[in-house]
């Protein structure tokens, strides 16, 4: 028989991966009680580029986190693009709404110092629960959520008024609350792996490859985009990510395809050496533009991957989780203070309708993105002839990073502004 854990938060959170963290803080700074549920214990890897934009900056200085180098932070100025012939160096926009750097640091440190953040807010951080599916009241409503806990993975519930689904791109909660994922949105794969790289030294910018020359056939390009993001120290996070709209998504061994597309880099680096690989190639998928919606049914609100908030644009999905959470948090705020029933739904309503307000217009952008660049025909025209302008490159940086300041901007900011407003809300 279930023990049942009931009256001991406002909310559930499942998942403490950055959005999962980001909303318990916000929600526990507000004066909520907190459950915050993770499957495994910290600190934990996970599949990742480990580079955070500036809008990724952002949410974690909205948490109090200390983003200076002396914390463990490794900052940098901008990106490099590699691709056609031409290595450009594009350094972060000066603007108003975010900070004009970016940050590297592993996902082991990053999610570990993330709920720790949450715990000092004042968040019930539980680990080693294995959230199984939603507790549903009569009515089909999210009371909680069945687990396994304990050394014995003993079943157990928790009970609280909302809960908040972080668990990922699995989405077992939202996909037992039937949202499925949506087979018309973008989706990725990433593959990474770490290196010790001594002779490779560009710690400044985030470094991204758009075309990858195989080893076999310098003549001919592999599918997908690279990066070389550098942890410091001489370290690495090194990989390659390849979205649905390519012929070659589902069909490619992607860890041969690394392996094949860094054994073209300069041998003084160190890429190409086994022995200088730290740990396997590993893989995740990346869940799109909003690929599985509605945000918000039935007392539960999606929260990053689960909603499938990764960028069509550039495979960020950090900044999305954690300013999603952040919203969850407001919205439940304003709902919790009100009745349960119908004046408390309306409230949550307002989760969905604000994701959708601030990015449906931008991923449907997205989406013709995706489907632009998986044909190389156009994506070998856009490097040619895009890359020798720098103009048109930094706001192709504007454009891809989300990275504008909604008044006052620049010519570059209201074109792109206008854009997303312009186009039909996903």
């Amino acid at each position: 028989m279930n023990e049942t854990v009931a009256d001991e938060a406002d909310v559930i959170v499942v998942g403490a991966g950055p959005g999962g963290s980001a909303a318990a803080y916000h929600m526990a700074r507000h004066g909520l009680r907190v459950l915050l549920l993770e499957k495994t214990e910290f600190p934990r890897e996970k599949v990742c580029g480990d580079g955070l934009t500036p809008r990724a900056v952002r949410q974690l200085v909205r948490m109090g986190v200390d983003t200076s180098e002396k914390a463990g932070w490794l900052q940098n100025r901008g990106l490099r693009v590699i691709g056609g012939g031409v290595r450009l160096e594009l350094d972060w926009p000066d603007l108003a709404s975010f900070p004009n750097y970016g940050l590297v640091r592993t996902r082991l440190d990053f999610d570990d110092m993330l709920a720790r953040r949450a715990v000092e807010a004042g968040v019930l951080l539980r680990t080693g629960v294995n959230v199984t599916g939603p507790v549903l009241d009569a009515d089909g409503r999210a009371i909680g959520v069945e687990a396994k806990a304990g050394p014995g993975k003993e079943p157990v519930q928790y009970r609280a008024p909302l809960v908040v689904a972080a668990d990922g791109v699995s989405g077992k909660l939202p996909l037992a609350m039937g949202l499925a994922k949506r087979d018309d949105r973008p989706l990725g794969v990433a593959v990474r792996r770490y290196f010790h790289a001594p002779g490779w030294s560009g710690d400044d910018y985030l470094e991204s490859w758009l075309e990858l020359r195989s080893a076999s056939d310098p003549d001919r390009l592999l599918p997908g985009y690279g990066w070389i993001f550098g942890l410091g120290e001489g370290r690495v996070n090194v990989g390659l990510g390849i979205l649905n709209s390519s012929s070659a998504f589902g069909k490619t061994n992607y860890r041969a395809l690394l392996t094949d597309w860094l054994a073209t880099t300069p041998e003084d680096w160190g890429m190409r050496d086994e022995a200088n690989a730290e740990g396997p190639t590993l893989g995740a998928a990346l869940p799109m533009g909003f690929n599985r919606v509605p945000h918000y049914t039935r007392g539960m609100l999606l929260v990053g991957d689960s909603g499938g908030m990764v960028n069509p644009m550039n495979g960020e999905g950090i900044a999305y989780a954690m300013e999603s959470g952040e919203l969850a948090a407001e919205v439940a705020v304003q709902a919790l203070a009100r009745a349960a029933g119908a004046d408390r739904e309306r409230a949550l309503q307002a989760y969905p309708a604000e994701l959708k307000s601030r990015f449906g217009g931008y991923y449907r952008v997205g989406g013709i993105f995706v489907k632009l660049i998986g044909n190389p025909q156009i994506m070998r025209i856009a490097t040619k002839h895009g890359m020798p302008h720098p103009t048109l490159m930094r706001f192709v940086l504007k454009l891809l990073a989300n990275l504008t300041d909604p008044r006052d901007g620049d010519a570059m900011d209201r074109v792109i502004n206008a854009l997303t407003k312009v186009a039909p809300a996903v």
